[in-house]
């Protein structure tokens, strides 16, 4: 799956309450247009080029799929949303809220309504000292210069002070504080999507099933009954590798894991598709297994319809899964919610998706995240 892109975005205020300001809008902005995943800290800031009151500046780093236009579209539409009103008088003028994009990863844009990075960046102190803060390492891409040296060669001598702190939506969620979130679903139900997008938004270390790897499965989806049980052996095997020696492995620069997949899947999936006898055998290598492998602090479970199931299979195009009947994936989301039901030790969060679209509309996201949020703090409650 593709990565989200870094959007840099300057965030400014002179009328009103401006930290209020400030504190509106980049919930206005992770709650309808991208992530918000760093917040600078406030510079208080003389206007700059023009007589006004003095700016609270920042900058944020947004995550999101989304193309500049779409970005800098949302960004303007949030301006007007909180009162702002752009005239066509020259010059620069008081605001209650400013919001423009300074850089989209390393692209070069110059179009009539968008110039990235922004011309004046460079030029500006109240850009610079807050942008080495959420983004140091970004290297401007026409000046070849990294944001220290920008700040060295710049002729802006205005004063620039921190006078506040302020949280991003992404770090208020609290996930740094867990050691391992599993991610499940039915075939399509988006849990990699998921697990992708949180392990960039939160900086975890993610964990994806290689299930590509299997040579066994495109031979079961051909014919299950000859397949069935040593594609679930090997599926069952490479699972406990994989998580163990994942979650054994500490990475310092990470907060963090998230998983797509947790072990008992394994358990799901030979249900359906092993024969009787064979289910017995494989259970008594499962719970083996099972009590030596570690367990999430919180495992969500996506669930979908069979038709949006079938309808997410059909657009990724995996050609071994095209043919798999309704019928299937129907005793998979059966097989979950009936041992789901069992876990009586595992904090469970079941979300139903069939009706959200977390990579196209970001209030499902947010909605998502505050689940898991409230989720993680109630198991929490409990065991105090």
């Amino acid at each position: 799956m593709k990565k989200q892109h870094q959007i840099l975005v300057s965030i400014g205020s002179n009328q009103g309450n401006r930290l209020e300001n400030l504190t509106t809008a980049i919930a206005l902005l992770h709650q309808e247009v991208a992530s918000v995943v760093k917040v600078s800290k406030v510079y208080e800031t003389p206007s700059w080029g023009f007589e006004s009151d003095a700016f609270f500046n920042g900058i944020l780093l947004l995550h999101s799929y989304k193309s500049p236009q779409k970005i800098l579209s949302q960004l303007l539409r949030i301006e007007k949303q909180m009162g702002r009103v752009r005239t066509n008088e020259k010059g620069y003028q008081a605001r209650i809220i400013d919001l423009d994009v300074i850089a989209y990863d390393e692209e070069i844009i110059a179009t009539e309504s968008l110039q990235i990075p922004h011309p004046q960046m460079q030029n500006r102190n109240f850009v610079l000292f807050p942008l080495k803060e959420v983004k140091g390492d970004w290297m401007h891409p026409i000046l070849k210069k990294t944001v220290s040296e920008l700040i060295e060669n710049t002729e802006d001598d205005s004063k620039c002070e921190i006078v506040h702190s302020i949280h991003s939506p992404i770090e208020k969620l609290g996930l740094q504080q867990y050691n391992y979130i599993a991610i499940e679903g039915n075939i399509g139900a988006g849990k990699t999507t998921l697990a992708t997008k949180i392990s960039e938004d939160c900086n975890a270390k993610l964990v994806l099933e290689r299930f590509a790897d299997n040579p066994f499965l495109p031979k079961f989806y051909k014919d299950q009954n000859r397949y069935a049980f040593p594609l679930e052996m090997s599926f069952l095997a490479d699972r406990y590798q994989q998580l163990t020696d994942d979650l054994a492995q500490f990475d310092l620069f990470k907060d963090f894991i998230v998983a797509d997949y947790h072990i008992f899947k394994s358990l799901i999936f030979a249900k359906v598709t092993l024969h009787e006898d064979e289910f017995r055998l494989y259970k008594t290598m499962f719970d083996i297994i099972h009590r030596e492998t570690s367990k999430p602090d919180l495992y969500i479970y996506l669930y979908q319809n069979t038709e949006r199931l079938l309808a997410n299979i059909k657009k990724r195009g995996r050609s071994y899964e095209q043919e798999i009947p309704a019928e299937y994936l129907e005793k998979i989301n059966r097989g979950y919610l009936d041992y789901i039901k069992t876990q009586t030790d595992l904090n469970v969060l079941v979300v139903d998706v069939s009706d959200l679209d977390f990579v196209k509309k970001q209030e499902d996201y947010v909605l998502l995240l505050e689940k898991i949020k409230k989720q993680l703090e109630k198991s929490k409650e409990e065991k105090t």
